[in-house]
C-alpha cells in the first residue's frame, strides 16, 4: 500500500525507498474496528515502521492499540534503560530529556530493544507528549535489506551460525553512546558517563539468550538480520574475540544509509515499529529543549527462529 489511493479512507504515504510511512485518514482515538486495523497491520508490516500525526489520545488508548498487536509488556526495561513509569500505568515507559541534561540519550546508538530475553519484543507504541521545535529524530534501518543484500556466500554461513544476546551490553555501553548536542553546545567528558545521569543503577542479574543470526518474521516470511550492537555479545560456540570482526562487519552493513529512514517527531504524533526486522537509533541533538514520549512495548509470542 503505497498511498496512491485511499484503503477504507486511509492514506498510507511512504517516507524512504527503503521503509517508513505516515498514515492519515484515520483518528486512533475513535474505536478501530477490524477492517481498519487490519489496514493498519498490513501498512506496519509493508513499511515496518508507521506514524500517525495529530493523535491526541490518553494512555489508555495507547494501551488498547499495543494490545492489538499482541501482549502488553509491563516491565519493558532494567538498568541502564529503565525509567520511571506513568503513573497508574506500569506498562507506560515515559521517557523525559529535560532541557539541562546533558548525559547519554540511552537509545542513541543502533539497536533492536531487549533482544536478551527468550522472547524480545514484537515491537512499541509511541506516542509524543511534547516535542522539541527541532532535532531529536528517530532513525530507522531495514533489516531485510541488510540480510538480502549479503553476498550467497556470506548468508549461507550466517544461515548456520546463533548468536548470544546479553543485557550486560558489552558493546552498547558509555562508549557507543553520544551525550546531548546542539549546535552551541559540545559534551564534555564527564556527560559520557551513566552515572552522570538521574537513572539509578538496580541490582539486575544478567540475562542472555541465544537466537538466529538469521531470523524469519513470523508474519512476513521474509528473513533478516538479526545482530544488534546495544545487546549482541558473540556468536554461540566462539569466544568474544573470535565473533567481533564479523560483528563489526555485520553492524556497520546493517547501518548503510540507504537502508534507512529518518523521522521528524511533531507533538501527538503516534508511531509504531516492528522490532522483529528493524533496527532504530534516537539522535540526541535537541540540548537545550524538552522532549517528553510515552512508549509501551508489546511482547512477542514466540522466540525468534
Amino acid at each position: 500500500m503505497d498511498g496512491t489511493e485511499p484503503v477504507d479512507g486511509i492514506r498510507i504515504e511512504p517516507l524512504s525507498g527503503a521503509l517508513g510511512a505516515e498514515v492519515s485518514g484515520i483518528d486512533l482515538g475513535a474505536p478501530l474496528d477490524e477492517s481498519r486495523f487490519a489496514v493498519i497491520r498490513q501498512a506496519l508490516l509493508d513499511h515496518l515502521v508507521i506514524f500517525f500525526p495529530d493523535q491526541r489520545i490518553g494512555p489508555e488508548r495507547q494501551r488498547d492499540i499495543a494490545a492489538r498487536f499482541g501482549s502488553v509488556d509491563e516491565e519493558p526495561f532494567i538498568y541502564p534503560l529503565r525509567m520511571p513509569a506513568l503513573e497508574g500505568h506500569p506498562e507506560v515507559y515515559r521517557i523525559v530529556k529535560e532541557p539541562r541534561d546533558r548525559s547519554l540519550n540511552l537509545g542513541g546508538f543502533w539497536h533492536a530493544d531487549v533482544t536478551y530475553r527468550e522472547r524480545p519484543n514484537l515491537g512499541s507504541v509511541v506516542h509524543i507528549v511534547e516535542a522539541p521545535t527541532h532535532g531529536g529524530d528517530t532513525l530507522f534501518s531495514n533489516q531485510y535489506l541488510a540480510y538480502e543484500t549479503l553476498s550467497e556466500g556470506m548468508k549461507a554461513m550466517l544461515r548456520r551460525l546463533r548468536a548470544v544476546h546479553s543485557s550486560s551490553m558489552p558493546y552498547g555501553g558509555e562508549a557507543a553512546r553520544f551525550p546531548a548536542v546542539a549546535r552551541d553546545h559540545a559534551p564534555r567528558p564527564e556527560d559520557r558517563s551513566f552515572e552522570a545521569s538521574t537513572h539509578a543503577r538496580a541490582t539486575t542479574a544478567i540475562i542472555e539468550h541465544d537466537h538466529p543470526v538469521v531470523r524469519r518474521h513470523p508474519e512476513s516470511g521474509r528473513c533478516s538480520l538479526y545482530v544488534n550492537r546495544a545487546f549482541t555479545s558473540r556468536f554461540l560456540g566462539m569466544s568474544p574475540e573470535e565473533s567481533r570482526p564479523l560483528l563489526e562487519f555485520l553492524w556497520r552493513h546493517a547501518e548503510r544509509p540507504e537502508f534507512t529512514c529518518r523521522y521528524r517527531w511533531r507533538r501527538h504524533c503516534l508511531g509504531i515499529w516492528d522490532n522483529r526486522c528493524v533496527l532504530h537509533f534516537a539522535l540526541n541533538d535537541y540540548y537545550g529543549q524538552r522532549r517528553v514520549m510515552h512508549r509501551i512495548s508489546i511482547h512477542e509470542a514466540a522466540r525468534p527462529n
